[in-house]
């Protein structure tokens, strides 16, 4: 095998990341709540740079998942939304970032 192709082992971790989490858009929210305890949706528009409508849609994913909880209440008459990993998302996210950071450090140099 030369220098350039590549290695089916390495394929195949790449393939088993968990999907749920990969996509970029929820993997920076997973990111955001994973260094907070909560944040709400204005929040995390602005640090991930989604519209309400991409947010809201990658929440779902994720709250279908089991990763996020969201809670619903008015304020001043205003929805107000509030998102925290579960503990399951947190073991997801851990897992996921300890997977990636391993297949990372064995590409070569």
């Amino acid at each position: 095998m030369s220098g350039t192709e590549p290695d089916n082992e390495m394929v195949s971790h790449l393939t088993n990341l968990n999907v749920t989490i990969h996509t970029p858009a929820r993997l920076a929210i997973m990111a955001y709540l994973y260094v907070v305890d909560s944040a709400d949706y204005i929040f995390l528009m602005r640090l991930s740079g989604l519209t309400w409508g991409n947010l809201a849609t990658h929440l779902g994913k994720l709250e279908e998942a089991g990763y996020v909880a969201i809670e619903k209440e008015f304020r001043n008459k205003k929805p107000y939304s509030m998102v925290q990993l579960t503990s399951s998302g947190r073991e997801a996210f851990r897992k996921y970032k300890d997977r990636l950071k391993e297949i990372l450090d064995g590409l070569p140099d």
